[in-house]
């Protein structure tokens, strides 16, 4: 039976028995993907680099085509979208649209950050909440995939202002998470203050003292290292990418975009590592220190973006360096480029420049911040290229280690959580290579997507038609 069907797979349209569709290749797939989801195209993007990554093992095991895997992954489980009423200080009467996609649970409760921005939309939220689900499969804890969020701008906003928003966000929120269902943290303009107003809320409502949050201060049962978790994380699996290449991070010139929480730890661990630092970035522009970040710039760097709240042209000021107004980190020469900053921030012709100006690894910080033509343009000239779910997959991690605490209501000292974050972005490195390396080269994309596909695939088979 599976001979025949194998056999039938390789047609060029779909399959249909008793009404169900077995698509058999790849575009018949994708364009069904686009039909169902019209104009998402960051969504779009997202499955249709996945798909490319694991269409030959569908070939070569068509119980995943027999089932009907694919559509079934590219479909959320739930969405949940909510109006959030508030006031601002003169008392003037506020909405704006909330958002929760929990994508996908086949391998542990759902997981994922909250993002206030005024992007956010639904495309975004589930093109992250996509990526998430394979991202938390790679890092093996067992945690599933969402994403959430809220079109509110915290910038320019009161403290008052933000926790009226974020109490009445958890309002609705609240009744649809848990810490054996839905766990959200942190993302884009969601600090460990937002963190906290939520985390404050959901316990007023549900009268509960639990780890429904990740991201939280001390205080409240947050994990330490948890605000350095991701940006650590990420110059950890760039360490181990140049060590499997025999080389390390010691004398290289490291660009960073961003200037965040992200930004600010990889470069921290990059100076910790031997790398110079050359720049960092915001929404108005870049700098570029050529003599490199030290301690006492970097500590100037997180009082300027994390409670002074400026911008970073203040540090080309201070340290007399060149400031780049409007433009980006990518035509600065450098061995190591970390985008750190967000979504699609590296177009084609970035890249270019980047193998031009002599970079040789390329490793995403925030979330899919490299195009789809910036990445050819890395694998055609065999960059190093570490995809997001691989490389930034150390701040979910160490969420799930404070989940791991809060739940035995006990704290781990910073050295534990660093070895285990270590050992968790070696073994994400390590499935990498087991399923993306071919003809003496490792195609990381290629590994992580399939590393995290076999593992939800497979769960979902064990788990039956849910």
């Amino acid at each position: 039976m599976e001979d025949k069907f194998k056999t039938n797979i390789l047609d060029k349209s779909a399959l249909k028995t008793n009404g169900t569709v077995n698509y058999n290749s790849i575009g018949t797939f994708l364009t069904r993907v686009k039909e169902k989801n019209p104009g998402e195209i960051e969504f779009y993007e997202a499955v249709k680099e996945v798909i490319d990554s694991v269409w030959e093992l569908l070939e070569r095991h068509p119980k995943y085509l027999h089932s009907n895997i694919l559509e079934r992954l590219t479909e959320p489980e739930r969405v949940i979208m909510f109006r959030v009423p508030w006031t601002d200080d003169q008392g003037h009467v506020h909405i704006n649209r909330g958002y929760r996609v929990e994508f996908n649970s086949a391998i542990g409760p759902y997981k994922g950050g909250l993002r206030f921005h005024p992007s956010v939309n639904l495309d975004i939220l589930k093109f992250l909440a996509f990526e998430q689900t394979f991202k938390n499969s790679l890092t093996t804890l067992p945690i599933g995939g969402a994403k959430g969020g809220a079109d509110f701008d915290p910038k320019g906003k009161s403290e008052a202002e933000i926790m009226r928003f974020c109490q009445s966000f958890m309002t609705e929120l609240y009744r649809y998470i848990g810490p054996a269902t839905d766990i959200p943290a942190g993302d884009i303009g969601v600090s460990r203050r937002e963190i906290g107003y939520l985390f404050g809320q959901y316990k007023r409502l549900s009268n509960e003292f639990n780890g429904v949050m990740t991201g939280k201060g001390a205080e409240s049962g947050g994990s330490l290292l948890r605000p350095e978790a991701t940006g650590y994380g990420l110059v950890y699996f760039v360490n181990e990418m140049l060590q499997a290449h025999n080389k390390s991070l010691e004398g290289q010139t490291v660009a960073i975009s961003g200037s965040g929480n992200v930004a600010q730890f990889a470069a921290e661990k990059s100076l910790h590592l031997g790398g110079k630092v050359v720049s960092l970035s915001d929404s108005d522009g870049t700098i570029y220190d050529p003599k490199g970040l030290d301690e006492e710039k970097l500590t100037f760097v997180k009082h300027l973006k994390n409670e002074k709240r400026g911008r970073i042209s203040e540090y080309a000021k201070k340290y007399d360096v060149t400031y780049l107004e409007n433009q980006t980190a990518w035509n600065i020469p450098c061995d190591i480029a970390l985008p750190c900053a967000t979504e699609n921030e590296i177009d084609e012709q970035d890249a270019i420049a980047l193998v031009e100006n002599g970079c040789r690894c390329v490793a995403e910080g925030a979330n899919k911040p490299c195009q789809p033509g910036a990445v050819q343009v890395f694998l055609k000239n065999d960059l190093l290229f570490g995809p997001g779910k691989a490389a930034n997959a150390g701040g979910v991690a160490v969420s799930q280690l404070e989940m791991a605490q809060n739940s035995m209501h006990t704290q781990w000292s910073r050295a534990e959580v660093d070895i285990k974050l270590q050992e968790i972005m070696s073994n994400i490195h390590s499935k990498c290579i087991t399923h993306g390396e071919a003809d003496r080269s490792i195609n990381y994309i290629k590994g992580a997507n399939i590393a995290g596909f076999i593992k939800v695939a497979d769960a979902m088979l064990q788990q039956g038609l849910v």
